[in-house]
């Protein structure tokens, strides 16, 4: 069991200071609340939309800004999701990383880009199966687009993930609409596992996002509906032995054929 916080946030285009900050105040506040991970959106260090200067932004998964958030999670006693362009291999990612005080950190890498804006910005990473245990969770991440991707959300689960965190940065329009209300739980029922979509919210120059962060459970039900506008702290508590019955039901993945 573990209690999670969710943080619907309004990054700062290109503004790395102001972003680790509100990411300290929001672990300081999640932290107070008894959670123990904070999850924030994809690359909400950098700002999503902030074009070029991702490049000059990007840092290795052992730089200055990394150090930084395992400073805070050590004097905060919380774990960090948190988005940020990764400098490695000779190119940028799109990569979420997960730092718990000074344990080595855990970098997960997209390997489904959407659109020309990414693929002009970032190197496609191979699929990974990136699973860490927190608190006694087994837990695995994905970043946006690649939660769309069915195949993704299995090969965790059948690694044995109990939940799935993915920092998103989902614009508004129909399909944004669409992903939060129906695909999120609809992920998390078919592989019974949590999944926890977390959002940017507002505008930066180039994009208008959907809000509408999401926690679903294995069952299909939301334990988390954040607003489609504005910033927001979510706390909720996350127990897998509560969906025990859901899991005897629904035997997908041991009755999975080929």
């Amino acid at each position: 069991m573990i209690t999670l916080a969710a943080l619907q946030m309004k990054s700062e285009s290109g503004d790395v200071t102001a972003n680790l900050a509100r990411v300290e105040q929001a672990a300081r506040e999640a932290a107070a609340k008894g959670a123990s991970l904070l999850i924030t959106p994809e690359l909400g260090l950098t700002g999503y939309g902030a074009g070029d200067v991702i490049r000059e932004l990007a840092e290795p998964a052992d730089g200055p800004l990394v150090r930084q958030l395992q400073r805070i999670s050590a004097a905060l006693g919380i774990a960090i999701i948190a988005g940020f362009a990764e400098k490695a291999e000779g190119t940028i990612f799109n990569s979420a990383v997960y730092v718990d005080g000074s344990a080595e950190p855990v970098v997960y890498r997209k390997s489904n880009l959407y659109g020309d804006y990414e693929r002009a910005l970032f190197a496609t990473a191979e699929p990974g199966t990136i699973v860490f245990d927190h608190r006694g969770v087994k837990c695995g991440m994905l970043i946006c687009y690649d939660v769309e991707f069915p195949e993704n959300v299995r090969r965790l689960a059948l690694a044995g993930a109990d939940a799935v965190l993915v920092p998103t940065a989902l614009p508004a329009g129909y399909s944004g609409t669409f992903i939060a209300d129906h695909m999120i739980q609809t992920r998390a029922f078919e592989n019974q596992v949590f999944v926890a979509y977390i959002n940017h919210c507002g505008a930066d120059e180039r994009f208008t996002f959907a809000g509408s962060s999401r926690i679903a459970a294995p069952d299909g039900s939301l334990l988390v509906r954040g607003a489609s506008h504005g910033e927001a702290l979510m706390v909720v508590t996350v127990n897998p032995a509560d969906f025990k019955a859901s899991k005897s039901e629904n035997t997908y993945l041991a009755d999975m054929q080929g």
